[in-house]
């Protein structure tokens, strides 16, 4: 078993290693486009499922709270937290059209949709992204693999060099951590 910790230790240490060689560009990217949001009073929307769905939770929690300095609370919202709203559009509709309508309803001009998939091929993920551009708001993919289908639908996608779903997630919220600092340093 100790091997077998080294091992997924190791392997997630060169997932991120990797990040640091080729995705600074994608993560300062990502993060000028949400301060540049933020300074025109627009909002976060994040979203995603399963774990993904967590990460949004997670990094909207960041924004609407603290990161690591005490501040005036950042417009972020997690498009995964409201069961009902989720639980009716899946059984009225389709559950691919969860995020989508969403963003319908509280997307404006100035805001970013975040969109979160590890393998990029979240069918709710990419409906959600192509809503937001079609409002005109800026997107990002955070995805995992080979980007899946989201990749090509956002402004910038981060495309984490690793298919192995732990490891995606892990590297998504130090992406996450990685911008909620930037951002504090920016905006506040």
């Amino acid at each position: 078993m100790r091997d077998r910790i080294k091992d997924i230790l190791l392997e997630s240490i060169q997932v991120k290693e990797e990040i640091l060689r080729s995705q600074i560009g994608h993560i300062l990217e990502i993060a000028d486009l949400v301060i540049e949001c933020l300074k025109k009073n627009g909002k976060v929307l994040i979203f995603g499922n399963g774990g993904s769905a967590s990460d949004s939770q997670h990094i909207a929690a960041e924004l609407v709270g603290r990161f690591k300095k005490d501040r005036t609370a950042l417009a972020a919202i997690a498009l995964t937290v409201n069961t009902s709203i989720i639980t009716s559009l899946a059984n009225d509709y389709s559950y691919d059209i969860i995020f989508a309508r969403q963003i319908e309803a509280l997307g404006q001009k100035n805001d970013v949709a975040i969109g979160i998939s590890t393998s990029g091929k979240a069918k709710n993920v990419a409906a959600g992204l192509r809503q937001a551009k079609k409002m005109g708001l800026k997107t990002v993919a955070l995805t995992g693999g080979d980007g899946g289908d989201i990749a090509s639908l956002a402004e910038v996608s981060l495309i984490v060099p690793s298919r192995v779903t732990a490891r995606v997630q892990e590297a998504h919220i130090t992406i996450g951590h990685i911008i909620c600092e930037l951002i504090e340093q920016a905006v506040c």
